[in-house]
């Protein structure tokens, strides 16, 4: 998510008094108050709505909703003027391969459109942008540059501007290690022969994407009438959407949209075509549990910024989260109200309860709690740091990972061991002794499938196996089961040799009980030596449930 600041003042001239009831009605638009004072107001912003996360685009959203200014709103895109032209170079190809381009022209602005555009295009590089990594995004003076434009990749050696916020010439390379925003994004061009840049006719380095602007050509100022935009990146339909929005934000700040040839892609930019979509009357009434006609759905559908005619519904260009007929009844839903909706108990003859291994998990929770042990929570995702390296594992271990993470989250969790040490690792300047279990579901990849398990972990810290191992036995005879220990046939790296066991429940092996090794100790910056054990539950379930 994210938090979107306006001017308070300018709402109310644009929109309407900020009184209670306007307030309900941003909150029903599913955008909550995150703050409110006597200048500003923030927002928070979802991540399906990146089309909000400027003033202008929630003004234009918000106004339909209140039905000021309903239907599907239509822009005008001028044709490309002779040299409103990109050049994509094949020389991009394996680095930066597609940019999304436009002109804007004929803006007024002044220091809030700045800063507004400014905090549109951080939140795009944040959300959207993946922070820079599938869209990166430059909007520059025009009357500063020579058309038409090159989009390139030069040796960083060759690459020599002033960057942003400085005020002396540097090489690609210096930008990685000087620049503060060099050192934040390095990371995108690490290992790369040659890094990206947009240069104009005059070979003016106008910025080298993700990392930086030119101070002479990438500096928008309340005296630029005309601006270039472009965005570049790996997915050209992310591209297009980004851009999308920031003309479209332009254009309502005044401006005049005009595309760009795009010359090695074989197409213009932008586009703002709108997309069409069946609704059903029926699925909408039936899904929502209400009665709508087909007026009422119209109107509705209206205010959310479509158009609608023949049971299909017209869908901005900007819209990119309407992905099927359920986003658009999602709409339809915020535009009746969710507060008019009437809460019904559903006529079904059946009696809830709790499963049995929930009961069993709390149990065994209440257990561990009783005797002093804290419980704690962790994310099912990780990242390759917390579960491969710091626990000594090869880089050739099996992971699931997941696609397009948002954050530095990237895969599924194969034990809950680093999940504890993490935790310990974060409180070593806490009081000691720190007693902790968690029980969460941990993942693994086989050939086949992805398994799933219901596991249990704690660990002590200062702590040996003695203490561990009684803590566990306590456990299990509070259980009224069995539990042996012996040597360990696969042992897990992070353990001490010599100083871990197996753990079997009626001969099935269910987890292991040892002392964590110096040298995983090392790795998460742990102090103390630190005992732990982790077991699979699911034998424990049927024991318990035998019982």
């Amino acid at each position: 998510m994210a938090i979107v600041t306006f001017g308070k003042k300018q709402f109310e001239k644009d929109i309407g008094t900020l009184d209670e009831k306007m307030k309900n009605r941003i909150s029903m638009f599913g955008t909550p108050i995150e703050r409110e004072d006597e200048k500003e107001i923030s927002i928070e912003i979802f991540p399906n709505r990146p089309d909000l996360l400027s003033y202008q685009g929630f003004k234009r959203a918000f106004l339909g909703f209140l039905g000021k200014k309903t239907g599907l709103l239509q822009y005008k895109v001028n044709k490309p003027e002779e040299k409103y032209k990109v050049i994509v170079d094949s020389s991009v190809k394996d680095i930066r391969p597609y940019t999304a381009c436009a002109i804007v022209r004929d803006l007024k602005l002044d220091n809030e459109k700045i800063k507004e555009i400014i905090e549109m295009q951080e939140k795009l590089h944040e959300t959207v942008g993946r922070k820079r990594k599938k869209a990166a995004i430059g909007i520059y003076p025009l009357e500063k540059i020579e058309l038409p434009i090159t989009f390139k990749a030069v040796e960083p050696d060759k690459i020599r501007f002033i960057p942003l916020e400085m005020d002396k010439e540097l090489s690609g390379l210096e930008i990685l290690q000087r620049h503060p925003a060099g050192k934040e994004y390095s990371h995108l061009l690490a290992g790369k022969i040659k890094f990206p840049v947009f240069v104009d006719a005059k070979e003016q380095i106008l910025s080298m994407p993700p990392i930086i602007n030119s101070q002479l050509t990438g500096r928008v100022t309340t005296e630029t009438k005309d601006v270039f935009v472009e965005c570049s990146g790996f997915d050209f339909n992310i591209l297009k959407i980004c851009l999308n929005i920031i003309v479209t934000c332009l254009a309502d700040m005044g401006g005049k949209i005009y595309q760009m040839e795009l010359k090695g892609l074989k197409t213009t930019t932008p586009d703002l075509t709108s997309r069409v979509m069946k609704i059903s009357l029926e699925n909408t009434n039936k899904l929502l549990g209400i009665n709508l006609n087909e007026k009422q759905l119209k109107e509705l559908l209206e205010k959310m910024g479509y158009d609608y005619k023949n049971k299909i519904a017209e869908i901005p260009a900007w819209r990119v989260d309407v992905l099927h007929e359920v986003d658009l009844i999602e709409d339809v839903a915020i535009a009746y109200g969710y507060e008019n909706f009437i809460p019904e108990i559903p006529e079904i003859s059946t009696i809830g309860e709790e499963k049995s291994e929930e009961k069993i998990k709390r149990n065994i929770a209440q257990i561990l709690a009783g005797i002093g042990l804290l419980e704690v929570s962790s994310y099912h995702l990780t990242n390759k740091q917390n579960q491969i390296e710091n626990m000594g594992l090869s880089e050739k271990e099996r992971v699931i990972e997941v696609e397009e993470s948002k954050t530095e989250y990237t895969i599924l969790r194969k034990n809950l061991t680093s999940s504890l040490l993490k935790i310990l690792s974060e409180n070593v300047d806490s009081e000691y002794p720190q007693k902790i279990f968690e029980i969460g579901k941990t993942f693994d990849i086989s050939a086949e499938n992805i398994t799933e398990k219901e596991t249990l972990a704690s660990a002590i810290t200062p702590g040996n196996f003695t203490e561990i191992r009684q803590t566990l036995e306590y456990l299990f005879r509070m259980l009224d089961l069995e539990i042996s220990f012996s040597e360990p046939k696969n042992l897990p790296v992070w353990f001490i040799e010599g100083r871990t066991a197996e753990i079997s429940l009626k001969g099935r092996s269910i987890g292991f009980i040892g002392e964590i090794h110096p040298k995983i100790l090392k790795n998460w910056k742990i102090k103390m030596p630190v005992a732990l054990f982790e077991i699979q539950l699911e034998e424990v379930f049927r024991d318990v449930l035998k019982n």
